[in-house]
């Protein structure tokens, strides 16, 4: 590797949102990061995560399994 062309990796505190920090490492040279969401607050990660059916495209492919379904239940009666 090349000498001093690489940018300086320093400890960086990154700040959430929702108030919760933390400790990483990054090439930011402010050595602070504040981002909208983080683990603790993202709804994937809470479990309060819903989904959007826009079109009811969801509840089609929802429709669409259950039909696969039945229908590989019967073969497997058979």
């Amino acid at each position: 590797m090349k000498p001093e062309i690489h940018p300086s990796y320093v400890e960086t505190t990154v700040t959430c949102g929702c108030g919760e920090t933390f400790i990483t490492r990054s090439t930011v040279v402010s050595g602070s990061l504040f981002v909208e969401v983080c683990s603790v607050c993202h709804p994937f990660y809470t479990g309060k995560q819903r989904i959007l059916d826009t079109g009811g495209r969801v509840a089609r492919f929802e429709e669409r399994l259950k039909k696969s379904a039945a229908k590989g239940a019967k073969k497997t009666a058979k």
